[in-house]
């Protein structure tokens, strides 16, 4: 007697959603994939949005649902979707995030040098098809983008698919930032395909906009936060020197996967010649970096103990953030200032003292635009077909500079 796959999980943003095959079911139950549920969606947004602690596994669901609700609407228009497609469309998308490691986007490459998330989604995606005796090539086929109709394609991957979808409305449902909010079904229900490719139909150019418009809204508001960029920023570098330490020779208390990374100074080649590595980073999650920095909290090295001690009581830098770069002299000038307040190293300062650029540009017309499909049958780019400059705007990149440090130097003279 067979498990009974057909399952439904009750979403707090959509709802009940439907697992909607047994090989879903499986690939849901997966080790893989329950790992999401210890990596937090953005990172360490709950510094500033206390609600904001939801998961990937809860982002990848919700992304498959959508996805569900798309291909029914486009079914619903005479476009012709076999069965196959559609489970290699939905296992697509629910893979598209299997390989992010610890914190999401904040440790990408803190962790493996030159070695991003979407490469492991590749690495994993191909150990998960050899497990399913092939069963997952059709949806390797479709996320690579080599699938001969690109609609599925661009549903799992665009300007416009399930996956933003997914987070622009779960992130504003968790922070409580409701700018974020977006029409997704309305959007959804105007989707159809032209030509092999995924368009709008004119009638819901006002919801894109304002899905565009969302998207910016929450960089600055939520993903690039200044006192979000402080936390991440104060994340990094424990890490950072947490890995110094060790080459020095210490030993620092670690979980077993944690420390395999620690240690071992990898990059893309090595990770890849040896497939101990992603064994290891299987094993990986929040939970792992969270209870080493509470150990490290206590640490004799007073960089690496302030460091832990202030992110674990969210004690945070400060961090300023202009539209003009920070002048070299101003830089220098906090670090004096750290320097002598703190009594530390010269090599030590770049812990405590950071500056960065951050940016963000909503909508990118060379990349793929949006295309919409006008009453006449004709295909219009986004901004040709909307009466709206804010267009030309969302799609220009924004460029602002950060300085991070910590707060007691604002009183230092």
């Amino acid at each position: 007697m067979g498990l009974n796959k057909k399952k439904i999980i009750n979403d707090p943003v959509y709802g009940f959603v439907t697992i909607p095959s047994g090989l879903i079911f499986d690939l849901i139950e997966h080790p893989y994939l329950q790992r999401l549920r210890y990596i937090k969606q953005v990172s360490m947004t709950h510094m500033v949005y206390p609600g904001a602690l939801h998961t990937r596994f809860q982002h990848v669901v919700g992304a498959m649902h959508l996805m569900q609700l798309a291909i029914d609407t486009l079914r619903s228009k005479d476009v012709d979707i076999s069965l196959e497609e559609e489970e290699a469309a939905l296992i697509a998308i629910l893979l598209h995030d299997i390989g992010h490691g610890p914190f999401s986007h904040s440790l990408e490459h803190s962790l493996i040098e030159g070695v991003s998330h979407e490469m492991i989604s590749a690495l994993l995606m191909d150990r998960l098809n050899k497990e399913f005796n092939g069963r997952l090539s059709l949806a390797i086929i479709v996320f690579n983008g080599q699938y001969p109709r690109r609609f599925l394609h661009q549903l799992v991957s665009g300007q416009l698919d399930t996956d933003r979808m997914d987070y622009l409305n779960r992130d504003s449902f968790f922070t409580g930032v409701s700018e974020g909010v977006i029409s997704f079904d309305r959007i959804i229900k105007m989707l159809t395909v032209k030509d092999g490719e995924l368009v709008v139909e004119a009638k819901g150019i006002y919801s894109v906009e304002k899905f565009l418009i969302a998207r910016r809204l929450m960089y600055w508001q939520v993903y690039l936060h200044k006192t979000v960029i402080a936390a991440e920023q104060m994340l990094i570098k424990i890490l950072k020197r947490a890995r110094m330490l060790c080459q020095r020779g210490e030993v620092l208390s670690a979980s077993p996967a944690f420390s395999h990374f620690l240690y071992g100074q990898l990059d893309a080649v090595s990770f890849v010649k040896d497939p101990v590595h992603l064994d290891w980073f299987t094993k990986l999650d929040d939970t792992d970096i969270l209870s080493a920095i509470k150990a490290w909290e206590s640490h004799s090295d007073p960089v690496l103990h302030m460091l832990c001690q202030r992110l674990l009581q969210r004690n945070l830098f400060v961090t300023e953030m202009r539209s003009h770069d920070f002048d070299q002299n101003e830089i220098d000038e906090v670090k004096r200032k750290a320097k002598q307040y703190f009594g530390l190293k010269d090599s030590d300062i770049d812990y405590l003292v950071y500056h960065q650029e951050v940016q963000n540009s909503a909508y990118n017309a060379e990349k793929e635009p949006i295309k919409i499909l006008n009453n006449r049958g004709e295909i219009l780019e986004i901004a040709e077909a909307s009466d709206l400059s804010n267009l030309e705007a969302l799609s220009r990149r924004v460029v602002k500079y950060a300085l991070t440090y910590p707060k007691e130097l604002r009183s230092v003279e």
